[in-house]
């Protein structure tokens, strides 16, 4: 399908609250006075730690942006109030290395697609919640860049380029987040992006007898989203429910399948001690919150507390130490400072995500969103 201006467009204009008049945490079992005085530990350690360029010591734009996220997520505005500055300091960061393509990553090229999605879509949020004008023209340029190297199968490359086939879910869920994001800003989305990137979501399903996509089969007992349609992590699980959700797909009957595995593995998960050791690596940990609170019901209240309450008994506290109370490290493959940075502002962002700051967890399910992405 064309990607030209004559391609029709789905414009959904969301009501934004206002950080004052933000819709609270459901109840108690939603907020803890344990949880907020980790939330606020950890943001200390975000301030304390950030340094004056505001990219805490990474070049790495998908961690600066996440770093802002966690005071966003938890209502702490640019230019306002006790962290005003931290906040502006690294969405300023951002928008410095922004190209005139409209990429977003300054590190290395096999980057390009993981740092310009992670960090479209903080822009996105930060630019519904301020309605900066700065903001607004990097988002835009930062938008027409994720529809423009979209790939033949609604995918993505690593790279900021257009190719005949995407590479993996992990690409396409960092893009369907900004995409969201530009929704949630009551920015104009070009519908037929989101319905190829529905479709090749979809693709990356497995199920246990080895049935992909829209194969009858796939329906036939267990099965979960997967990296590139082979073995599954609790990662992609979570990744596959986070893209149907935020595309509006919210009957798809991938996503129970897929929730399955989430729940087991959180069951499983051990009792903590305060190493710094999140529950799972930051980047599971990122998504597997997300799914929880979409997929809400019975789902999240039930397993929200665990994670919640993991977290809280995981966090490094060492009060007087500046440079370790308060943060959470990432594992996986991010380590050092910058783990630090990733570990701290993801458990931040799910400790506050209760508080519904963020656009995107303010609106719920629009209806509209589902019927306007329905194929012709």
């Amino acid at each position: 399908m064309s990607r030209s201006g004559t391609q029709r467009t789905v414009c959904i204009l969301v009501a934004l609250a206002l950080p004052c008049t933000h819709v609270r945490a459901e109840g108690e079992w939603e907020i803890t006075p344990q949880s907020e005085v980790a939330l606020d530990r950890g943001l200390d350690w975000l301030a304390r730690n950030q340094g004056a360029a505001g990219n805490w010591d990474s070049n790495d734009l998908g961690l600066v942006a996440t770093g802002a996220l966690a005071f966003l997520a938890a209502g702490h505005m640019p230019r306002r109030g006790k962290y005003g500055d931290v906040v502006d300091r690294a969405l300023q960061y951002v928008v410095r290395q922004s190209k005139p393509s409209g990429l977003l990553n300054v590190a290395a090229a096999q980057r390009d697609m993981y740092n310009h999605g992670l960090a479209t879509f903080v822009l996105g949020q930060a630019q519904g919640m301020s309605n900066d004008p700065q903001l607004a023209v990097v988002l835009d340029r930062a938008l027409k860049l994720i529809y423009y190297t979209q790939c033949g199968d609604g995918g993505w490359d690593y790279r900021a380029r257009r190719q005949t086939r995407g590479h993996d879910l992990s690409l396409a869920v960092m893009q369907a987040k900004a995409i969201r994001s530009a929704v949630d800003s009551g920015l104009e989305v070009p519908r037929g992006v989101v319905q190829l990137a529905i479709k090749s979501v979809r693709n990356h399903y497995r199920a246990r007898n080895g049935a992909r996509g829209e194969d009858p089969r796939a329906r036939m007992g267990t099965g979960q989203f997967t990296y590139n349609g082979g073995s599954g992590t609790t990662a992609m699980a979570a990744a596959g429910v986070v893209c149907m959700q935020e595309f509006g797909q919210y009957d798809d009957w991938r996503i129970p399948k897929s929730m399955v595995r989430i729940k087991r593995d959180i069951d499983r998960i051990r009792k903590p001690s305060h190493n710094g050791r999140m529950p799972f690596d930051a980047y599971t940990m990122y998504y597997v919150g997300q799914a929880l609170y979409q997929v809400g019901g019975d789902d999240w209240r039930k397993y929200y507390p665990q994670l919640r309450d993991y977290l809280v008994n995981s966090q490094v506290v060492k009060p007087g130490d500046a440079r370790s109370d308060g943060h959470w490290i990432a594992s996986g493959h991010v380590s050092g400072k910058p783990g630090q940075l990733y570990g701290t502002a993801v458990s931040c962002f799910i400790l506050a995500m209760p508080n519904r700051y963020l656009p995107i967890l303010q609106e719920g399910k629009i209806e509209s969103l589902k019927r306007d992405l329905r194929s012709p």
